[in-house]
């Protein structure tokens, strides 16, 4: 009787979902309309580079609100404690390892030593973690200089962090590390070409001048190449935006680098699974590919929800790249959208569904379609070679899309990524 009961309140949500939300879900071409900047009056200006600095090093002082772990410069601080313990923590891992290794018999270890040097392996790691540290120490010297941060400041913050056992995060240095890789190596350019290509083949199709270009919006920005791809299309005023410190340290030492392929690390070496072979466990990995221009494009830090509140109706363009299930109240994260688009502007998404920690609602694919139709989005057909369809009568397609992935790995981290175009009424 539960069964059926169940079954029965599930197609009438089906048909309350038909009956409220299909005049609103609409297979229909694309109007040129909706990308003429003429149509449509800006409200403010956008900040300049310079501008956005000032407003930032204002943002960070303490005595700009709370200070307590949510306060900017806490967070900041935050970041850079971590970069600086890069090695420490490290080599602590190593020395892990080591006293794992010798849980394993003589005999065994013998037999190691004589075949694979085991043990040299190790002593190898050790030695290029030095470059790894090197790397870390100059974005820290950077992030200072830039955030306008002493470094007696900084060390009376790590002094204190420590004293009260707040340990420096390992794991957001090494992932911040690793996007140089994902965005600004030459070994990141397929994934970079499965996740941007359907994007900027959109933008490129709309219509605009340069004389008047199309504001776009890029939240979760990480460390910025999407950004600075869509500004290379033209015709298009960027901004991007990104909360994580650790993000955003690494995005202002990469657009500090005046010289192509300058740096060298080894991304892989803190993870020692799924390798074919030593060499490329151990393999070095050059950046930037090409050299960045910040002032070409805007960076906004902060919360997406809070950061943007005078900026209502400002965007003609709002991209989401991995970027909406990192929300802890997704709602908020919608009508942001909604609110920052003029009427007619593209909302244009690519990402998976995978929620972090504690989120307040957790959505699927349908549910979050009908809640945006409710809020005023109209989606649009999209281009088939995209992907399929991933819901009957729903223009949202799915492909795979890789994240992260160690190009000559044995595994493989990808998602069935979701990919639609909406249109704010």
């Amino acid at each position: 009787m539960l069964r059926e009961l169940f079954l029965l309140f599930t197609c009438m949500a089906w048909v309350e979902f038909a009956i409220h939300f299909s005049p609103w879900i609409k297979n229909i071409s694309q109007n040129v309309e909706i990308y003429t900047p003429t149509t449509f009056q800006y409200p403010v200006s956008l900040n300049t580079y310079n501008g956005e600095h000032t407003r930032l090093l204002q943002n960070l002082q303490r005595s700009s609100g709370k200070w307590d772990s949510t306060h900017p410069r806490h967070r900041l601080l935050t970041a850079l404690h971590g970069y600086t313990c890069y090695k420490d923590k490290s080599l602590a891992e190593v020395d892990k390892w080591r006293n794992l290794y010798k849980n394993v018999p003589k005999r065994q270890r013998t037999l190691l030593e004589s075949t694979i040097h085991y043990t040299r392996k190790i002593n190898t790691i050790e030695h290029l973690l030095d470059t790894n540290a090197k790397l870390s120490r100059s974005m820290v010297d950077y992030g200072l200089s830039f955030y306008n941060i002493s470094q007696s400041e900084l060390d009376e913050f790590i002094k204190e962090s420590e004293s009260q056992q707040r340990s420096a995060d390992r794991t957001s240095v090494s992932q911040g590390m690793k996007h140089f890789v994902r965005d600004w190596a030459d070994e990141g350019h397929e994934e970079r070409q499965q996740s941007f290509g359907c994007i900027l083949n959109s933008l490129a199709q709309m219509p605009r001048t340069k004389e008047r270009p199309l504001r776009v919006l890029l939240p979760g920005s990480g460390l910025g190449r999407l950004a600075h791809e869509v500004d290379k299309l033209g015709g298009f005023d960027v901004t991007m935006n990104e909360w994580s410190a650790y993000m955003n340290l690494a995005y202002r030492y990469v657009s500090s680098l005046s010289v192509p392929n300058s740096v060298q690390f080894h991304p892989y070496i803190d993870w020692w699974s799924h390798h074919a072979t030593t060499d490329d466990l151990q393999r070095s990995i050059t950046f930037p590919d090409e050299v960045i221009h910040p002032s070409s494009v805007l960076l906004v830090e902060g919360d997406f929800t809070t950061v943007f509140a005078e900026h209502t109706g400002l965007y003609d363009i709002i991209v989401t790249l991995f970027f909406i299930d990192t929300a802890r109240n997704l709602i908020t994260y919608l009508e942001t959208i909604h609110r920052l688009l003029r009427p007619g502007g593209r909302w244009v998404n690519l990402g998976p569904l995978l929620y972090g920690t504690a989120p307040f609602v957790q959505l699927s694919l349908d549910e979050i379609v009908a809640l945006s139709a409710s809020m005023g989005f109209e989606f649009q057909e999209t281009d088939p070679a995209i992907g399929n369809v991933t819901l009957s009568g729903l223009p949202v397609r799915g492909l795979e899309v890789a994240y992260g992935r160690n190009g000559r790995g044995l595994n493989k981290n990808a998602y069935q990524a979701q990919y639609w175009e909406a249109v704010k009424r």
